[in-house]
C-alpha cells in the first residue's frame, strides 16, 4: 500500500487523507451475549447485507485504499459469503483480519479462513470456563471457544512450514479478567504449538460497556489502564509465552479521539462499517456519516475527521482525564449523535448487574 497524504483541517493537521484501517461489523447476530458487548450483537436485527451487497461493500472498502480491514460483529461466520468476501479483499492487496467467538468454527472453515484472511483471532476473555462463559453470557463458550483454537491449530500445522498461517487469541482485559491475563500466556498459549499471537486490549467503555453499572465494577481502574500501557508489562507477558507467540498489549486510549491527544498524532485513523454499509465518525462511539453503498469514499472520510472536531465532541472529551469521565462522555456523544431508533435502544439498555468475581492482583 502507497504512504497516504494528509487531509489537513484546522483542528485536525496531519490526518491521512483516508482510513488507514476499516472495521466492518457484518452482523449483529451472535450466539453470545457478551457483558460488554460494543455492537450489543444477538440483541437487535442483524441487520446483515445479501451477498451482491456485501460485495458492493468490499468493492467500496478497496477503493478506500486502507492498509488492512477487520472482519468482525457479531458472529462473522455467520454471515453466508463472508469468506468470499475476505478472497475479494485479500485479491485487492488489502489484509484481512477476522474475529470470531469460534462457537462453530469447522475444520472445512479453518481450512479456506487461511486461504482467505491474514490473520483469524479467537476471542477468548478468561483463561476458565468460569470466568470467560460469565462475560460471554453464555454456558459452554469457553469449550467452544478452546475448541476453534484447536481446529485452527490443527489445520494450520498441517500446511507446510513456511507457509504457516497467522492465528491468534484476542482478550478484552477488564476488571473480572485481569487476574487471568499471564494465566493465558503460560496455560492456555502452550497447548497450541502453532499459535502465533496473543492479543491484550483494555476494555473500552463503548456500547454495553458503556453502562453506568459497568462502568463502575468492570472498567479497568486507571492506574491498572496505565500498567497495561507500560512496555515493562507487554515485556513480562512476552517472556512467559512460548517462544515464537507474539504478544501485544494496549491501553486503547487512542480510542478515546481525545482532542488534545489528536494533535498530538494519538488517535485511531479508523472508519467503522455497521452492517448494512452505514459508516460511524467514530469507531467507540455512536453516530453515522453516511453509507458506503451510496456515498463516496472520501466524502465519508472527510465527514468522519470533521465529526472529530464537533463542539459536542470537543467539549464532551476535552476534560476526559479518567475512565469513568471516559464512560459519561461516550454516553452524553451516543446521546447526541445516535439516530432516533438508535436512541430508543440505548433508553432500553438493561442496567449492568455485576456477577462475575472480583479480580485478584
Amino acid at each position: 500500500m502507497d504512504t497516504p497524504d494528509t487531509l489537513d483541517t484546522p483542528d485536525t493537521p496531519g490526518i491521512p487523507d483516508r482510513p488507514l484501517e476499516v472495521i466492518w461489523d457484518v452482523t449483529y447476530a451472535c450466539p453470545l451475549r457478551c457483558v460488554h458487548c460494543y455492537s450489543e450483537s444477538g440483541r437487535r436485527p442483524s441487520r446483515q447485507l445479501a451477498r451482491d451487497d456485501l460485495l458492493r461493500v468490499a468493492d467500496a472498502i478497496i477503493a478506500m485504499r486502507p492498509y488492512g480491514v477487520s472482519l468482525a460483529g457479531g458472529e462473522p461466520l455467520l454471515v453466508r459469503g463472508v469468506l468470499e468476501v475476505a478472497r475479494r479483499l485479500t485479491a485487492a492487496g488489502v489484509h484481512v483480519a477476522l474475529f470470531t467467538g469460534g462457537w462453530s468454527l469447522r475444520p472445512e472453515t479453518a481450512a479456506e479462513l487461511f486461504e482467505t484472511c491474514s490473520s483469524v483471532s479467537v476471542s477468548l476473555d478468561g483463561a476458565t470456563a468460569g470466568v470467560h462463559d460469565r462475560i460471554r453470557g453464555r454456558r459452554g463458550s469457553f469449550d467452544r471457544a478452546m475448541n476453534a483454537l484447536g481446529v485452527l491449530d490443527e489445520a494450520a500445522r498441517a500446511r507446510p512450514g513456511d507457509d504457516r498461517p497467522a492465528f491468534g487469541v484476542d482478550c478484552v482485559v477488564m476488571r473480572s479478567n485481569l487476574h487471568q491475563v499471564a494465566d493465558l500466556c503460560t496455560e492456555i498459549a502452550p497447548r497450541f504449538p502453532a499459535l502465533g499471537h496473543l492479543s491484550f486490549g483494555a476494555v473500552v467503555p463503548e456500547g454495553l460497556a458503556s453502562r453506568p453499572g459497568f462502568a463502575e465494577h468492570e472498567l479497568l481502574a486507571d492506574d491498572q489502564v496505565a500498567a497495561l500501557g507500560d512496555p515493562a508489562y507487554g515485556e513480562r507477558l512476552r517472556s512467559l509465552a512460548p517462544p515464537g507467540v507474539q504478544v501485544s498489549v494496549t491501553d486503547n486510549l487512542a480510542l478515546q479521539m481525545r482532542p488534545d491527544l489528536i494533535r498530538r498524532g494519538v488517535f485511531f485513523p479508523a472508519l467503522q462499517i455497521e452492517p448494512d454499509g452505514a459508516a460511524r465518525a467514530m469507531p467507540a462511539y455512536e453516530g453515522t456519516v453516511g453509507n458506503v453503498l451510496t456515498d463516496p469514499p472520501s466524502v465519508l472520510w472527510r465527514r468522519a475527521v470533521e465529526r472529530w472536531s464537533h463542539p459536542i465532541v470537543v467539549e464532551t472529551l476535552t476534560p476526559v482525564r479518567t475512565m469513568a469521565q471516559w464512560a459519561e462522555a461516550t454516553r452524553r456523544i451516543d446521546r447526541h449523535f445516535a439516530s432516533g431508533a438508535d436512541r430508543d435502544r440505548l433508553a432500553r439498555r438493561p442496567d449492568f448487574t455485576p456477577s462475575l468475581p472480583a479480580a485478584r492482583g
